[in-house]
């Protein structure tokens, strides 16, 4: 039938004419939206049981919106006559969307200049002094993201379980008290922590244990870097003290990679009074004794720092605390650990990773610092700013 008649017919028969585009638009709707509840997971049930959009790379996302729907990312368009600067646009999912990365700033003045902060954790356990120390810290939330990677372990499911009813304490919470976003991985690499506290500080499993944890810390980073993250705060999962203006003073400094001091507050079994020493010996600056070490190792071999075993004689920032001070003081550095450790996200996107293989005889933490060197990033630490991690028992 031809185009012609059939408008002539629809002409001669108007109830037609108007049911035909309702019933196209009823099918359209049934097909697109009649089974959206069961798409996006808000069928009322256990959050570990949803079948999230994201569950071909296990990943759960916790936005602020009160349902856990993935958020929208926004844009400012260019300035001109009829746009303004200081607009955002919601882009509809399954859009494009253009980011000028060029107007991205990381600067001193992070907090004035609201500058989005990453704060990344592998987290093989959960402590309630953890989460309570994130809270306390006193940069704006809604400029904050989370991310975590757990193991799949037994304890990681353990870990799994307490981080997520932290979660949904926080986001359920007051508005202006929810993070913007929180983003948790179960790794699908290597697990991270198959020993003991006491078993992984041995020489002898490093290079299989620190090429582990730097495929965790890198499938982290790469699923959750975003449009608009400005820095990358490298935070442990047993860091439970840190200042509440942490962010605030580290981005003052305004350096491409920049680490606390690690200490630990612990029992002193003499005294019977609690007392500190320093625990993350990764922040050093390197010596001749440890590069000509290097240079005598075959190309699969890591020099690793804080052994007994193999004397570098670097200068260790843990060493260089002075209680009389400046919490400003900065040192420049060769090596950094993950403890505390901040950095511009564009030192990321320029390619710096966390080598999971022998990277200048180095590996994991310590090798990204070497390639962010190679990159031509400068390294500072923080030898008198003081963060501290949970005393250790097993």
């Amino acid at each position: 039938m031809s185009l012609a008649m059939w408008s002539y017919r629809l002409r001669k028969t108007p109830l037609v004419a108007l049911l035909v585009p309702l019933v196209l638009v009823g099918v359209l709707l049934w097909v697109f939206l009649g089974n959206e509840e069961s798409l996006l997971g808000l069928d009322g049930s256990s959050i570990s049981t949803h079948k999230w959009a994201h569950e071909s790379e296990k990943t759960f996302y916790f936005p602020y919106s009160h349902m856990f729907k993935t958020p929208k990312y926004s844009y400012k368009k260019k300035s001109n006559w009829l746009f303004s600067d200081t607009v955002e646009d919601n882009i509809p999912a399954g859009h494009i969307s253009h980011y000028d990365l060029n107007k991205l700033t990381s600067t001193d003045k992070a907090f004035a200049n609201k500058e989005q902060v990453l704060i990344l954790t592998p987290m093989q356990t959960f402590h309630d002094q953890y989460w309570d120390n994130l809270l306390q810290l006193t940069y704006p939330r809604d400029l904050i993201e989370l991310g975590f990677i757990i193991p799949r372990t037994a304890t990681g499911d353990t870990a799994l379980r307490k981080l997520e009813a932290a979660v949904k304490r926080t986001q359920l919470g007051k508005k202006d008290q929810r993070f913007s976003k929180i983003t948790i991985l179960r790794q699908d690499s290597q697990s991270f922590d198959s020993l003991q506290e006491k078993e992984r500080h041995a020489l002898k499993v490093q290079k299989e244990r620190r090429a582990a944890m730097a495929l965790a810390r890198n499938e982290l980073l790469f699923s959750t870097i975003g449009p608009h993250t400005s820095w990358i705060l490298w935070l442990d999962a047993d860091i439970i003290e840190t200042p509440p203006s942490l962010i605030q003073d580290m981005t003052a400094h305004n350096k491409p990679v920049l680490a606390a001091n690690v200490y630990q507050k612990y029992m002193n079994e003499e005294t019977k009074k609690i007392a500190e020493r320093p625990y993350d010996f990764n922040n050093w600056a390197d010596s001749e004794k440890a590069l000509q070490m290097a240079a005598g190792m075959a190309d699969d071999e890591v020099l690793f720092e804080g052994y007994a075993e193999l004397p570098t004689y670097r200068t260790l920032m843990a060493h260089m605390y002075d209680a009389s001070g400046s919490q400003a003081a900065e040192m420049s550095l060769d090596g950094v650990g993950g403890g505390c450790t901040l950095v511009k996200a564009e030192v990321h996107r320029d390619g710096a990773m966390f080598p999971s293989f022998p990277f200048y005889h180095l590996i994991e933490t310590e090798g990204f610092a070497k390639m962010a060197r190679r990159l031509e990033y400068e390294i500072f630490g923080l030898p008198n700013y003081l963060v501290y991690h949970i005393e250790e028992f097993n």
